[in-house]
């Protein structure tokens, strides 16, 4: 058994640090990043445009300065209309070169890296196409949820919720859509959009640079896989360790039964063997009479005539036992026999055919002896094939 558990232990000790290696590495990959700068890292091709309300009629300027390794651009916010607006944008293309909507529903957040000359309190938001709203490529029908972030010249680390951005009143109403339908999905964005707010300063030259643009989020599907793992591996190792455990078990059992029925004297007494009268005598009589429960040293002085050292020389030269050790091997060899040989003999009736008094006794040796309790002895002796006895 000690091999047995020895491998036991082993698998135990695979399957745990297995376990928390592959539930580490799960863990790890739900944490999901698409990095957009520098373009050369970008997970998806885009190209940087700059957009103001010149186009609409007002008089704001702005210019690309480095879209490459940063998104780097310069404006002049002038409050000619109603709305001034600069917009620096990353706008997404196929490998054709034509505007794309990219599906970013993996991602819950965004952030990066932000300077602003002068402090300034700017937008981010997605342009986004809505389906039975938005025309393909008039960006116009576009949903273009928001969230404001604040910077200087110092640099800003920021990070906004995906989920909690939100779209003006104007473009419900445009489109005759309800206004609580704040809720919307990442499935079908066309632009990634940095610009000016109200409070931008107007008539003032600004400059915005923006490092290390990254869309980060949660993935659960590895969390599923690991508890799909742990769902097969630790109740396999359980099945395996059970069904080993019990074939193990057996097989010691048997073991042990071939090593004690040799000392059985009742089985294996031979007077050429046994020579010696008293050592005859001492073991004919204790095979004859170990179903007395009242045998002792004391009872075998008395048959036999020969003191108490000298029985227990005598056993201790022939078998390696004391009295009651050997005696003890008698009565549980024959009760294993017994349990194989006699199914529909109880237990307490078998270790009361043997000289015991005491059921619960005869359970703690016989466990002692042979690694397990009678009835798992007698399952085991019944589960085991024939040609697989002792």
């Amino acid at each position: 058994m000690q091999s047995f558990y020895n491998k036991a232990l082993a698998g135990l000790l695979g399957l745990v640090v297995a376990s928390v290696l592959i539930g580490y590495a799960c863990v790890r990959s739900t944490y999901v990043r698409l990095p957009l700068l520098p373009a050369a890292d970008s997970g998806l091709p885009w190209r940087g445009e700059i957009m103001a309300d010149s186009a609409v009629g007002g008089r704001s300027t702005a210019r690309m300065i480095d879209d490459t390794a940063t998104l780097t651009f310069e404006f002049t916010s002038v409050k000619a209309t109603d709305y001034p607006f600069v917009h620096a944008e990353l706008a997404f293309r196929d490998r054709a070169g034509k505007f794309a909507h990219v599906d970013l529903s993996r991602y819950s957040a965004v952030e990066f890296d932000v300077k602003c000359m002068p402090a300034n309190t700017l937008a981010f938001g997605l342009v986004m196409f809505e389906d039975q709203v938005s025309v393909p490529g008039r960006f116009d029908t576009y949903r273009a949820p928001y969230t404001y972030f604040f910077c200087n010249g110092n640099g800003e680390h920021v990070e906004l919720d995906l989920a909690r951005l939100r779209t003006d009143q104007w473009w419900f109403d445009t489109h005759k859509l309800n206004l609580a339908r704040q809720e919307h999905t990442l499935t079908r964005i066309a632009k990634l959009s940095f610009g000016s707010t109200f409070q931008s300063p107007y008539g003032v030259p600004s400059t915005v640079q923006v490092r290390n643009l990254t869309l980060t989020g949660r993935d659960m599907r590895y969390l599923v896989l690991f508890a799909a793992f742990m769902l097969v591996a630790w109740p396999g190792y359980g099945l395996w360790f059970f069904r080993r455990h019990t074939q193990a078990l057996l097989a010691e059992v048997k073991d042990k039964m071939r090593r004690d029925i040799p000392l059985v004297a009742y089985q294996q007494l031979s007077q050429d063997l046994h020579r010696d009268k008293e050592q005859s005598a001492i073991l004919r009589f204790m095979a004859t009479e170990y179903v007395n429960p009242e045998l002792d040293v004391e009872t075998t002085v008395n048959a036999l005539g020969i003191g108490r050292n000298k029985i227990n020389e005598i056993l201790k030269a022939e078998l390696g036992f004391t009295f009651s050790t050997y005696l003890n091997k008698l009565r549980l060899t024959e009760a294993a026999r017994l349990l194989g040989a006699k199914e529909d003999t109880s237990v307490a009736e078998i270790a009361y055919a043997v000289g015991y008094r005491n059921v619960s006794y005869f359970n703690k040796l016989f466990k002692e002896e042979y690694g397990c309790t009678p009835k798992t002895f007698r399952k085991l002796r019944d589960s085991a094939p024939e040609s697989a006895g002792p």
